[in-house]
């Protein structure tokens, strides 16, 4: 995976590390191609905690609600923005548990944060990842959390944020949930799954 997706990157597009927390949790259940045009209307509106504050929950709904679940995830863009301004200066914290005490914040969340804006290696867990981990058996799991825990077992720690990207492009491009392209996949002479 590291010599097919080297380089990877995160197709989320933000310019801030706030606007990339908005941006993740905005993520869930949704895809990043449609988070990406609801963040480029909402962030050229609102793009620091203040400024969300100010655009309120009623219009933040009305922006948001291509990515589904938007009641909630105003809501915790709201509620995140008042303890960033109230308790951090209006700052993202670097630190992974102040993360996971954000409204709309779990560990997925939090992981892609640590790991995409600060340099802090991560393993976030999301679909595609948590697909591939079982479907090649390198680190099988019924929950996220044991998956990433599996994973950081036999991933070397530097490797970390690295191979989150290059599992995430590898479900999006290669590893699909329903018609998985394993006669074009790079380790479908060793993944158990493959259907070759």
């Amino acid at each position: 995976m590291e010599e097919t997706y080297k380089g990877a990157i995160p197709e989320l597009k933000f310019n801030s590390v706030f606007e990339l927390l908005v941006a993740v949790i905005l993520s869930a259940q949704c895809t990043d191609k449609r988070v990406n045009e609801v963040t480029e209307q909402l962030f050229q509106i609102a793009n620091t905690p203040q400024q969300m504050i100010e655009l309120g929950q009623e219009k933040l709904e009305e922006i948001v609600r291509p990515c589904g679940y938007y009641k909630a995830k105003a809501k915790n863009i709201i509620g995140t923005s008042k303890i960033l301004l109230d308790e951090y200066g209006g700052e993202v914290p670097d630190d992974f548990d102040a993360l996971t005490k954000l409204p709309g914040v779990g560990r997925k969340t939090a992981n892609v944060v640590a790991s995409v804006a600060f340099k802090i290696p991560a393993i976030a867990v999301d679909t595609h990842v948590f697909r591939i981990a079982n479907r090649t058996q390198i680190a099988e799991g019924t929950t996220p959390l044991e998956v990433e825990l599996g994973l950081q077992k036999i991933i070397p720690k530097e490797k970390w944020s690295d191979a989150h990207h290059w599992m995430i492009w590898h479900g999006r491009l290669i590893c699909t949930s329903r018609s998985p392209k394993c006669y074009n996949c790079p380790l479908n002479e060793i993944c158990p799954s493959a259907k070759v």
